[in-house]
């Protein structure tokens, strides 16, 4: 088995490590499949609530693609650049938008392309004090390729964003902060704690209604108004039978901590 991504499971939450540090964790076709793999994985275990997902070493979270690799798809033309790479890239990014469990970014490093893309797409991010990120594909004469020109506008807004984009200009972790790319930057020493205990926090309510929100979310910032405010009636009224609604209204009631179920 490859360990180009490393898991751990403890409490519930599983921790994937990308593991290519000599690298800089960059996303090479091996690592982009062994995390979709992965994540197909904890999707169906029931005893994984949610996801964080961070970098070996201290250097980075990822430098993103893989340049040595895709320059070869890259050689062999459109098509192959496109089936290789490109959406090998946004199947992932896809992938973990709408996962139904929150994943959580602990970005450890740098988070350059690919891995600031990934970061751009998770549910919610934490960031070291170490950390910056970067949108530098301009730089190799050609625009992101796993989604960055589509995320991070609606993220950070149109101008700060075409400012990342077209200049391909690192930023720092306050940065990121200020433009709503993270939820949080800690110190580095504590990265992987907090990350835990907010994934702790999300964990202790139904997983049900999680995924609810997480799917009402993610379709609903793609549509207007009125049909995302529909998607948000039809996820509740799938909750309406399910023991978790009833149990918490039930809790509330008699003054008591609910107990889920997930069904």
């Amino acid at each position: 088995m490859s360990d180009t991504v490393l898991l751990k499971i403890s409490g519930g939450t599983a921790l994937l490590t990308l593991n290519r540090p000599e690298r800089l964790n960059a996303l090479n076709y091996e690592l982009i499949d062994r995390l979709l793999t992965l994540l197909d994985r904890l999707e169906v275990d029931a005893k994984v609530h949610a996801v964080i997902l961070t970098g070996a070493g201290d250097r980075a979270f990822s430098a993103g693609g893989d340049i040595h690799e895709f320059s070869h798809s890259v050689a062999e033309g459109v098509n192959a650049a496109i089936r290789d790479f490109v959406r090998r890239g946004q199947q992932l990014t896809s992938r973990l938008e709408a996962f139904p469990k929150p994943v959580i970014a602990a970005v450890n490093g740098i988070a350059y392309g690919g891995g600031c893309e990934i970061t751009e797409a998770v549910h919610l991010a934490i960031a070291s004090d170490r950390s910056r990120f970067a949108k530098p594909e301009i730089k190799l004469g050609m625009p992101p390729t796993f989604g960055g020109t589509q995320r991070l506008p609606r993220l950070a807004g149109r101008k700060r964003a075409l400012e990342l984009l077209l200049t391909g200009d690192a930023f720092s972790a306050e940065r990121a902060l200020e433009m709503g790319l993270v939820n949080a930057v800690v110190p580095h020493a504590d990265l992987i704690e907090t990350a835990r205990a907010f994934a702790a926090r999300i964990i202790s309510h139904s997983p049900v209604a999680t995924a609810a929100i997480i799917s009402a979310v993610t379709r609903g910032l793609n549509m207007a108004i009125g049909e995302g405010l529909l998607c948000e009636s039809e996820q509740f009224a799938r909750m309406v039978p399910t023991h978790d609604l009833n149990e918490g209204l039930a809790a509330w009631k008699e003054r008591r901590e609910p107990r889920y179920a997930g069904r």
